[in-house]
């Protein structure tokens, strides 16, 4: 299984890291789809708090990948967006580490 990560916060790669460490980081939207339009990517990550993530959702979704997305718990309506926009899984940022934490 392959997995990018759209994730540029250095506490956040670290725990990343830590629970799956044969995922590959990116920090741009244009190297998360140059990554995906490739070929050989079973699922993505995406902080929500990246601009344009949303965006970058709906691509990855489109190209038939599993994208789980993690974001601020007050930010409704970006986990909304994520949602609608076709992700596996929303998880508010500290739902998501504890999954991360507990695997």
């Amino acid at each position: 299984m392959s997995t990018i990560a759209l994730c540029v916060d250095l506490m956040d790669r670290s725990r990343i890291t830590a629970a799956r460490p044969d995922v590959v980081f990116v920090r741009t939207i244009a190297a998360l789809l140059e990554r995906v339009g490739a070929g050989g990517i079973d699922s993505v990550i995406v902080d929500l708090s990246r601009p344009g993530a949303i965006d970058a959702i709906d691509a990855v979704v489109a190209a038939g990948v599993a994208v789980t997305a993690y974001g601020s718990h007050v930010d409704t309506g970006l986990l909304g967006a994520a949602r609608a926009a076709g992700c596996r899984e929303v998880l508010p940022r500290s739902r998501f580490f504890a999954r991360l934490d507990r695997a």
